[in-house]
């Protein structure tokens, strides 16, 4: 650490470009988590429309969340060649035209298709706007940062919660099936931070500079996926690999379902329905910049297990009660320590791996765990309305299980507190060492 940086409060550290490239990120990450979550919201009244069964509208969660591996990993594939802020733009257009279209949708077989191939531009959103907040930003206070980025998702939920509570009334009483419609056509918006980008952003420093270095050296890595399954890279490929699956498992079991549940089972109005889902991501964004501050004294690891391992006692408290009040106060608690667990998905997975494989790597073992993740909504709706077990009772095993699993692998990960992140062809010089 220079002496410069040690002697001024770590918000002056960054230059404004990457103060830019960080926002960029941000913007990314939180309207890309409006467009998604909106649609938990909708999907009682969607199946009502399309005459089709509850668990057919849960096949389209999943079918997003499966291909957003395909997006993430041809993002990461680019943005590792090309640079971060092309793939960036492009996947926020991909996501908000889809949205859009989504709301015009005249049958629920145009609907799946749609949604489906939102699920690529989602998915490659991710790998190029992570790499390029947690390359461009100081190692001093990444973790704090990563907190901050990650806990976005949870800003973009609360904003779906808004807009479900305050427009879908209004929407529905003005033409019926506008409520849902409305929703998904607000999903257009984010295109317009695109212009932003275009216009302030700049590429990394690492990697502008690791790009020179393989073209000089004319040594490219062209296939940054295998790199990471190579011997040197392995265990540190499938640890992380078990951490996102156990994480995204976890994260859907608490919320893919619960709008759902507290309209079908608690005869909640989406108005009431708005006032956990906002407060509660409101919660997820503050928990995430906290524990990812936490980070930056404890460790990566730590500040993950601490918080899972004492939201892991908390879920019956808030998953059986049947009291609004009850089951606000007690899921609000648990949302202080739940939500920490995602603290350093952009900042520990970014570490992880070096610069001409970052976005590729961090991308692909993301969303192979969104394809885990993909299963919880239909398995949740077979249990609770084919199998007549209700809702409450699946969500609360399916957490607790997961969060088991995940406090394993992330205790079995790699500590990266404090690492600089170089321009060094880490991967080739691996591969000539391995040959």
């Amino acid at each position: 650490m220079s002496g410069y940086a040690a002697n001024v409060p770590w918000w002056k550290e960054p230059t404004r470009d990457q103060w830019y490239a960080y926002g960029a990120a941000w913007m990314g990450w939180t309207l890309d988590a409006f467009d998604f979550t909106v649609f938990l919201l909708i999907m009682a009244p969607i199946a009502k429309e399309f005459g089709v069964p509850l668990i057919d509208v849960t096949a389209i969660f999943s079918v997003t969340l499966v291909m957003r591996l395909g997006g993430a990993t041809a993002s990461g594939w680019l943005a590792d060649r090309l640079g971060r802020r092309a793939p960036l733009m492009i996947s926020i257009l991909w996501y908000s035209i889809c949205n859009f279209l989504a709301g015009f949708s005249p049958n629920f077989t145009f609907l799946f298709v749609i949604r489906a191939i939102l699920g690529i531009g989602m998915g490659a959103e991710w790998p190029a706007g992570a790499a390029l907040a947690m390359e461009s930003w100081p190692a001093r206070s990444r973790g704090l940062m990563s907190g901050v980025l990650q806990g976005s998702w949870g800003l973009g939920f609360a904003l779906s919660g808004l807009a479900y509570g305050f427009l879908y009334g209004p929407l529905e009483a003005w033409h019926k099936g506008y409520g849902w419609r409305g929703m998904l056509i607000l999903g257009v918006l984010p295109a317009l931070a695109c212009v932003w980008i275009r216009m302030y952003v700049k590429e990394p420093e690492v990697w502008t500079q690791n790009k020179k270095i393989q073209d000089a050296t004319q040594k490219q890595v062209t296939l940054p996926l295998f790199a990471i399954f190579k011997r040197k890279y392995l265990f540190n490929t499938l640890t992380g690999c078990l951490w996102m699956a156990a994480n995204f498992c976890v994260y859907y079991a608490v919320w893919a379902m619960l709008g759902t549940y507290l309209t079908k089972e608690l005869g909640w109005t989406p108005a009431q329905v708005a006032v956990p889902v906002f407060w509660g991501n409101i919660l997820t964004f503050l928990a995430c910049s906290f524990w990812g501050a936490v980070s930056e004294r404890v460790g990566r690891r730590w500040a993950l297990m601490i918080p899972t391992i004492i939201s892991l006692f908390l879920i019956p408290l808030y998953i059986t009660q049947v009291n609004p009040t009850a089951f606000l106060g007690f899921f609000l608690l648990f949302i202080c320590f739940f939500s920490g667990k995602d603290a350093l998905n952009p900042g520990w997975l970014s570490e992880r791996f070096p610069t001409e494989v970052r976005a590729t790597a961090a991308g692909f073992v993301y969303h192979q765990g969104a394809v885990w993740g993909a299963a919880v909504a239909p398995i949740l709706t077979y249990f609770a309305v084919n199998q007549g077990m209700g809702f409450a009772k699946p969500m609360m095993y399916g957490a607790i299980g997961s969060m088991v699993v995940y406090i394993i692998a992330v205790y079995l990960g790699p500590e990266t507190k404090g690492m600089v992140m170089t321009a060094d062809l880490e991967v080739i010089e691996a591969e000539i060492t391995l040959g």
